[in-house]
């Protein structure tokens, strides 16, 4: 806690489990077929990082504009575990969770055959209550193993 606050343990344990809510619907959102969906779970300036290759996006439009920008025929699937919250005050919390991004391009249907994953990493994240709703302030997402996504009707990654 920071300035001497202190929150109410109900209250932190709401907090925490919105902004766990939070990291599972940005998954699902990427999924299951509605990416641009994500930029409505961050603050209007919330800005999305990938520091391996020096991407930014900042603010509601461009990450809009960013997701949904994804390829028509990805078929992604992302699991998330060992999410661990800290609520820093009533209206602020940060997080780290792992991930594991299972992905390809080239899907038409079907079952993909089974294949390690795309990229393995961790989130981290920070959060921020506004009108009485965690949003994520910021995304960075850190990716530790990872290679290119694989095309169906390709013998090579896409690019």
């Amino acid at each position: 806690m920071t300035d001497g606050e202190e929150i109410d343990p109900l209250e932190r344990l709401l907090a925490e489990r919105a902004c766990e809510r939070l990291i599972t619907e940005f998954l699902r959102h990427l999924d299951l077929g509605n990416p641009g969906a994500v930029a409505e779970l961050f603050t209007p300036d919330g800005v999305w990082e990938y520091p391996q290759d020096d991407r930014l996006v900042r603010g509601r439009d461009a990450l809009r504009e960013y997701f949904r920008s994804r390829p028509a025929d990805r078929l992604s699937l992302r699991m998330a575990t060992n999410i661990l919250v800290t609520v820093e005050s009533p209206d602020t919390a940060s997080a780290t969770s792992y991930f594991a991004t299972y992905r390809v391009d080239g899907f038409t249907g079907g079952i993909v055959p089974s294949r390690p994953p795309a990229n393995v990493g961790h989130y981290a994240d920070t959060f921020t209550r506004v009108d009485g709703r965690w949003l994520l302030a910021r995304r960075v997402t850190h990716v530790t193993f990872g290679g290119p996504t694989v095309r169906l009707d390709e013998t090579s990654p896409a690019d």
